[in-house]
């Protein structure tokens, strides 16, 4: 499912070293599954009549229900999807690009209707391992008469696991510029003032500018060919040994935050 693409860990950046001192951004972070907070706007999927519909990616998408690969537009991780119905109330989804599958997952509801649970294996945007883990989310909203069980809205309640490779992220500032690195392969090397830089290893996101706000305090702007798809806030605490991302995610309305740990 699209949650996958959940998370933290698109947030980065750093401010500028001093000539003998180290920024408070320096050292490899580690993200706290407990301090996340979700979108408030809802996931909304319809699988009706043997069509598959998730009507908050982006871009949305409607695909036949049988399997097999149906190809899809606009999404830089995957041009094809597949979406077996299990049962009344599981399904399984297989994501390929150009042939090769880059993640999957399992989505199912709770015997009451209200829960919906998923596990996932994505590695559509790493060059090593694949980032997996599990979840769920809270039924705010019933879905057409006559639909699948996880046809409705979906508000994103909790991550319960995340492997490691998902969570942690490096920062080293040299001079006014700023190196950001990921155990599963983006990087970027960007100047503090704002300038807009190459970001490596994900197809969703091209470039990167990232801009001193005070001394604890940066803000990364993400852009996907020239729009802009993010911004993120990130602060340092005082004592040095926190990090809060604060998410706004352009491309789906919405806003989050996630806590991570010096190491």
């Amino acid at each position: 499912m699209n949650k996958r693409t959940l998370l933290l860990l698109t947030a980065t950046f750093l401010m500028p070293g001093f000539a003998m001192a180290q920024s408070p951004f320096d050292g490899t972070w580690k993200g706290d599954l407990g301090s996340a907070k979700f979108p408030e706007k809802p996931d909304v999927y319809v699988l009706k009549d043997g069509m598959y519909s998730c009507k908050t990616c982006a871009p949305p998408y409607t695909v036949k229900a049988d399997g097999t690969d149906q190809k899809v537009t606009g999404h830089p991780y995957y041009d094809t999807t597949s979406i077996k119905v299990t049962d009344d109330k599981t399904i399984e989804e297989v994501t390929k690009k150009g042939g090769k599958v880059v993640a999957t997952s399992k989505t199912w509801v709770s015997a009451d209707g209200n829960t919906l649970m998923f596990e996932f294996s994505d590695s559509s945007a790493t060059n090593s391992a694949p980032v997996t883990g599990k979840g769920s989310e809270t039924r705010v909203a019933k879905g057409p008469d006559g639909s699948h069980a996880l046809s409705g809205s979906w508000k994103m309640a909790k991550m319960e696991s995340l492997s490691e490779n998902g969570m942690t992220i490096t920062y080293k500032t040299t001079g006014d510029s700023i190196t950001m690195t990921t155990p599963t392969g983006q990087t970027y090397t960007a100047k503090l003032d704002g300038t807009e830089a190459p970001y490596k290893g994900d197809p969703g996101t091209t470039s990167v500018s990232v801009k001193k706000i005070d001394s604890n305090t940066l803000e990364e702007t993400d852009k996907r060919d020239g729009k802009v798809i993010a911004v993120v806030k990130i602060t340092v605490s005082a004592d040095g040994k926190a990090m809060k991302f604060a998410v706004d995610d352009k491309l789906h309305g919405t806003h989050s935050e996630f806590g991570a740990t010096k190491q």
